[in-house]
Formats: C-alpha cells, sequence, structure tokens
C-alpha cells in the first residue's frame, strides 16, 4: 500500500482507497503556502505569476480535498442538500465525490440551479438563500481559494464582513477609534445597501474578474438561476445567499468605496490613520459607516455614493439610511454608539443595542417555551451555549449591566420552569434539590442551577464573562501574508485566553493552541473535541495532561486511524515492553510510557 505522506498534492492525483487515511496535515500546508504565492504575487504587481498559481490551484488535488472536507464536514449547512437532494455525510461518500470530480475540468461544468429556502430577517421580513447542489458547492470552495488571497491583497483596510480572521468586533472597535472623544468627526452616515446580494450587476462582477482562469464558471453560477416552490427562475443580477463563493463576489464588487468618496490615509508606511480633513469609513458586508466633520459633509454622501451605487446597480434602503449625530447614537452590528455627557467632557460608550437584547430575551424566552416540562439537564445543556454566544460577543464592550439584567431574567424563567415540574412541592425543596455550589470552585455562587443527576452540568451565568477589549486587526493585515503568520498566532492564543470556560484555556494552552493531528490554529469555524491522549481501554483518565482540544473531524479521523492502523502497531509494542520488564500499565511509569507512545503517533502509515 502506497504510504500517505507520499500523496501527490498536485494535479495529477492517484485513487484514494481510504477517506480515513489523508494526510490532513500536507494537505493544509500545500493549500495555505500556495494562497501566501498568489497573495505575494498580487503585492508585487506580478499579474502573469497571480494567474499561474491560480490555475495551480484551481487544477490543485489537495484543494479539491479540502474543499471536499470543508463543504461535507465543517460548514454547518454539510447537511442541505441542494435541488438534486444529494448530500455526502460518510466517509464513503466523500471518497465517492473525490474519484468522481477529479475526473473533471472547472471550466466544463454545468451548475444547477440552486435552492430557495427562506429564513426569517430582524425586521420580520424573510431573507431569501440559494443553495447550491453538493458538487457546486465544492467546486465554489475550489474556486475562492484560488480568487481571496488575490483580493485579500487589494480590499481596503475598513472593510471586515466575510473576510477571513476579520469579524464584528473588528469594525466597532475601529468605529471607536475614528469617534472618540478626541475626534473631530462627529456626524455619522449610517448606510445600508437595499437587497445588496440580489441586485448586484453581473456585468461589473466580470469586469472585476479579468483575467481569472475561472472567471466564465463564476458567470455560469450566476447566471444558474433558483428553483422556488418547485418553478424555475433566471436570475439577471444578484450573487444568491447561500452559495460560498457569493460572500466574496460581494464583496469584489463593494470593493473601492474609499476611492469613491475620497477617503485618505497617511503615508507612513502601514498605519490606517486618516488624513486631516478626510471622513472615516467602516464597512461590513452590506452594512457601511461614513464619519464626517461637519453635517454638510455627512449629507453630501448621498450624492458622493450616487456613481458608486449606479456602477453596481445598487441603491440605499431608505429605512436604514439617514445622518445622526454622535451625542444621539445610532445602532451597527448589534451594538449601539454614542457620546455621553461626563464631568470629564463628552466620552464615547458602546453597549448593545437595544434591539439586539431584545432578541437575545427572545432566544432565551423561545428555549423555555420548547423545553417546558423536560428535565432540567436538557434545559441547561441548551441554554449554556446561547448564553456564552451572546456574552462573548458583547463582551469586548460595555455589557456588565446587560449581563446581570439577562441573568435576572433566565432566574425568572427558571423558577417558573422549574415550579411547573415539581408544582406540589415548596421552594425550599426545589432549592435543595437543583441549585449546588460551583463544582469546579471557581465561582463563590453557592446557587447555580445544577443538573440533580450530574454534579458537573451547570447553568452559566452572563454576568461570569470578564469585558475584554478586542484589539483590532491592523490595517490591511492578513492571514494570506507569509509575513504575518506570528502576528496571527498571537491573535489567536489571545482568544482562547479570554475565552470563559476555563477547561478550554487549559487544554488550548497545552496543545499550543494548534490541533495535534491537522497542526492548523483551534480558532476558526469548526467545532472542538475533547479526546483522551491515552485512550482509556489503557488507562488513560480525565487528567489535564491526557486531554486535549481537536477539531471535531480530525478527532474522528484520529480515533478511526488509531484503531484501524497505529493503535494495533502501538499497543502491541507497549504489551510486549511491559511483559519484558514487568511493568504495570496502571503504574505512574507505565502511564508515561503509553503516553509518550502515543504523542509521537504520525497519523499516517509507515
Amino acid at each position: 500500500m502506497k504510504t500517505i505522506n507520499k500523496f501527490n498534492t498536485s494535479a495529477v492525483s492517484p485513487h484514494i482507497d481510504s477517506w480515513s487515511l489523508i494526510d490532513w496535515k500536507n494537505i493544509y500546508e500545500y493549500v495555505k503556502k500556495l494562497r501566501q504565492r498568489i497573495f505575494r504575487a498580487e503585492q508585487l504587481g506580478q499579474k502573469r505569476k497571480v494567474r499561474k498559481l491560480q490555475r495551480l490551484m484551481i487544477i490543485s488535488n489537495a484543494n479539491l480535498l479540502l474543499s471536499i472536507k470543508r463543504v461535507t464536514q465543517i460548514n454547518k449547512g454539510k447537511k442541505t442538500a441542494g435541488v438534486d437532494g444529494q448530500i455526502a455525510i460518510t466517509s464513503s461518500d466523500r471518497l465517492r465525490l473525490y474519484n468522481l470530480l477529479k475526473k473533471y475540468s472547472i471550466k466544463y461544468i454545468r451548475p444547477k440551479p440552486a435552492k430557495r429556502v427562506y429564513i426569517p430577517k430582524k425586521n420580520g421580513k424573510m431573507r431569501p438563500l440559494g443553495i447550491p447542489v453538493i458538487k457546486d458547492r465544492i467546486y465554489q470552495n475550489i474556486v475562492k481559494n484560488a480568487l481571496e488571497p488575490q483580493w485579500e491583497a487589494k480590499f481596503g483596510p475598513s472593510s471586515y464582513g466575510f473576510r477571513p480572521k476579520r469579524r464584528a468586533q473588528d469594525a466597532i472597535v475601529n468605529l471607536f477609534t475614528k469617534l472618540s472623544s478626541r475626534s473631530t468627526r462627529k456626524w455619522v452616515f449610517e448606510g445600508d445597501f437595499k437587497g445588496c446580494f440580489d441586485n448586484l450587476n453581473h456585468q461589473y462582477i466580470m469586469d472585476c474578474l479579468t483575467g481569472f482562469p475561472a472567471k466564465e464558471t463564476i458567470y455560469k453560477w450566476l447566471k444558474a438561476g433558483y428553483v422556488d416552490n418547485n418553478s424555475f427562475n433566471d436570475t439577471h443580477s444578484g450573487t444568491p445567499q447561500g452559495g460560498l463563493v457569493s460572500p466574496l463576489l460581494a464583496n469584489i464588487a463593494l470593493h473601492g468605496m474609499e476611492n469613491e468618496i475620497g477617503i485618505r490615509y497617511h503615508m507612513d508606511g502601514g498605519s490606517n490613520t486618516l488624513a486631516r480633513n478626510s471622513a472615516g469609513l467602516v464597512i461590513y458586508a452590506d452594512d457601511f459607516v461614513v464619519v464626517c466633520k461637519t453635517e454638510e459633509d455627512a449629507i453630501n454622501m448621498y450624492q458622493k455614493l450616487k456613481p458608486y451605487l449606479n456602477k453596481r446597480g445598487l441603491t440605499l434602503a431608505d429605512d436604514k439610511t439617514k445622518v445622526t449625530h454622535i451625542s444621539e447614537g445610532f445602532d451597527f452590528l448589534g451594538f449601539n454608539l454614542r457620546q455621553y455627557k461626563t464631568n470629564n467632557g463628552m466620552h464615547l460608550l458602546i453597549k448593545p443595542s437595544n434591539t439586539s437584547v431584545k432578541k437575545a430575551r427572545e432566544t432565551i424566552k423561545n428555549v423555555f417555551i420548547q423545553l417546558r416540562g423536560r428535565p432540567v439537564g436538557d434545559l441547561i445543556k441548551k441554554l449554556n451555549p446561547i448564553i456564552r454566544g451572546i456574552g462573548n460577543y458583547w463582551s469586548s464592550q460595555v455589557a456588565k449591566k446587560i449581563f446581570g439584567k439577562l441573568d435576572s431574567y433566565i432566574w425568572i424563567k427558571t423558577r417558573k420552569h422549574l415550579k411547573s415540574l415539581h408544582h406540589n412541592k415548596p421552594f425550599k425543596w426545589i432549592f435543595k434539590k437543583y441549585f449546588k455550589a460551583d463544582y469546579t470552585g471557581v465561582s463563590k455562587d453557592k446557587w447555580i442551577l445544577t443538573d440533580p443527576h450530574d454534579r458537573k452540568t451547570q447553568l452559566f451565568k452572563m454576568s461570569w464573562i470578564p469585558i475584554v477589549r478586542h484589539a483590532v486587526v491592523k490595517y490591511r493585515n492578513s492571514p494570506d501574508d507569509g509575513s504575518l503568520i506570528e502576528y496571527f498566532e498571537k491573535r489567536d492564543k489571545k482568544d482562547f485566553i479570554n475565552d470563559n470556560i476555563s477547561s478550554r484555556r487549559k487544554l488550548a494552552k497545552l496543545s499550543n493552541y494548534k490541533c495535534r493531528v491537522c497542526k492548523q490554529s483551534l480558532v476558526g469555524e469548526e467545532s472542538l473535541n475533547i479526546n483522551q491522549v491515552v485512550p482509556h481501554k489503557l488507562g488513560g483518565d480525565e487528567r489535564y495532561d491526557n486531554l486535549e482540544l481537536l477539531h471535531k473531524s480530525c478527532h474522528k479521523y484520529h480515533h478511526i486511524l488509531l484503531e484501524k492502523y497505529g493503535g494495533g502497531k502501538e499497543l502491541s509494542k507497549i504489551v510486549t515492553y511491559f511483559k519484558n520488564n514487568q511493568i504495570e500499565p496502571n503504574s505512574k511509569e507505565g502511564y508515561q510510557l503509553i503516553k509518550k507512545a502515543f504523542k509521537k503517533f504520525k497519523y499516517q502509515l509507515v
């Protein structure tokens, strides 16, 4: 059998017999290096080299494998089928997809129409999504890996939506800097593109992609149409929300606003410090904010934006576009930004917006409604990720009072839930049964909702989350820049340092903030699992030095490979050594030897 570490990651690829035996470490590294080369070539203006590297990425076997993994194992919509009803949730399905798709050139594919589904928006309306078939999603991820690094080298420093290693908190901190008390920019132009994804001009997108090797394929996706209620519809504009390449195409189409409205920066070698008389811009997908010095400048933005909008086939949403003074405040990305008058002058505070707080209460309320009459353990397991998710999003700003109010709201709902479970019992009996002290000893709180059947299942409180200021990503920094590897590794570490789950912090630190299987950062969109380094059947226990964090897909891969190949081989060596040297497996010496053997496991056939 061929060794996996000799697997060819280029265009010419051998037949793969087992999905479980792919060396993902080499796959990730190959695609990452190729992305960095594309980024660097674009920075240096080497257009021909960019095209050559993009063609290499598109036909790359490694990129195909990684795209299949992302679409079928990592993405949240992996179990959502397109119009053909096909999904791939098993290793054999993924292997079949790989051996099928590697035979075809991306230039000659015939995309199928997207399946139209609707999800509710904040304002009560429905947002249309277009779900491509699984093959098109895989091809779109292949194209994205070729196109994204080129445009990462072009995008402006104040663009944050749908970009790697950039998020809403970066946009908020950037706004804080532009609107701080020392700034003379007090007037805010709030903008929102009306139906951005549905109305983007196809021809303008194509003009932006001149020279890209898979340009015609992207055009086919844009014109593929969609099926709504079993009826086919043509697409004459827009890029469907739900496609993997759609957010990138939207960012490409929206690029250039800074130049259109005259945003200028100091030329001091890599700073996002605005020129003295320049307005400031922060854009996150289809929402943007322009900060100006005078009301007149802010009002004039309507006229300045007209040429920009006309080229792209866009208009502004009347109900969401307005001019505001910072003392009145405005909402952006779930936060309210407003300057308040204090004894020391004006002070800018950023708090969770009333709308986002109301939405959080509704989400929590719905959990209690759905689980009415269900055991407390089920309620805790459902609420904890919601509480942590909401709290973590707000935790970089002024949110302590809101945390306390939501904890009080949850407490009221919890009392009603418990009383409905035991309507004949007094509260004293209920409290004694369901409320315990923190089993970890970290919190001094003695009244924590606890599953009576599992002492470790306790309700998390939002007020336990510390307020930690978020450090905005610097200027044009991108993870595709090979010179910034250490910079982004430090940011990933900081994300775990600020994690409010102490066990995750400890395990991430022990793993050096990387997955031991694929050697990629633990910070990302893929969920994490806790793994025992020494398996339980060999005496492994729950001590921290025997636990590690792995990506969910890597965790499955680890156990499959361990059981099929490495586990039996390593185990036989250890058992033989113990017999020859009369060492007990459960002894301290035996345990350390077992742990050392499994730490050296290479995740490949030898």
